[in-house]
């Protein structure tokens, strides 16, 4: 299990290359990428802001639940922080298990905790100026089916 928070970007391709591969009874790898993008247009930059410590363990919990809760083999969850551009990728969860649908779920979970949970602070800057970015409804709501 990984988890890594980082400013720097990352190669999703080379990350992705070879995960959970070659794991005793792993049938099945899930890997997904966020990349930020401009809901309301006209966004320049986000800033995202966490909580050095705090926030890898936090991630961490959530990662060994997972685990623990699908029997996964692998876990890797890589979140950027600091400065990032629209298209810029943001974060990347990946899940390796026996089935599918363990990898998949768990994915999910982790995604949905990063999504609304995960101690990060976020700031969308644009022509019209700067707004932090709010919870939304449809996040607690999709982590509410954990």
């Amino acid at each position: 299990m990984r988890v890594r928070i980082q400013s720097a970007p990352f190669d999703y391709g080379a990350e992705c290359a070879g995960f959970g591969l070659g794991g005793a009874g792993v049938g099945a790898v899930v890997t997904f990428l966020g990349v930020v993008r401009d809901d309301r247009g006209g966004l320049s930059r986000m800033e995202i802001e966490h909580y050095p410590g705090m926030t890898e363990k936090a991630i961490a919990a959530m990662a060994e639940e997972a685990v623990g809760r699908w029997s996964l083999a692998d876990v890797l969850v890589i979140h950027r922080h600091g400065t990032l551009q629209p298209g810029e990728p943001i974060m990347m969860v990946a899940t390796a298990a026996r089935h599918r649908k363990a990898a998949f779920a768990a994915a999910e979970f982790l995604m949905d905790y990063l999504k609304s949970r995960a101690p990060f602070w976020k700031k969308e800057i644009g022509a019209d100026g700067a707004e932090w970015v709010a919870a939304k409804d449809e996040d607690e709501d999709a982590l509410g089916r954990w």
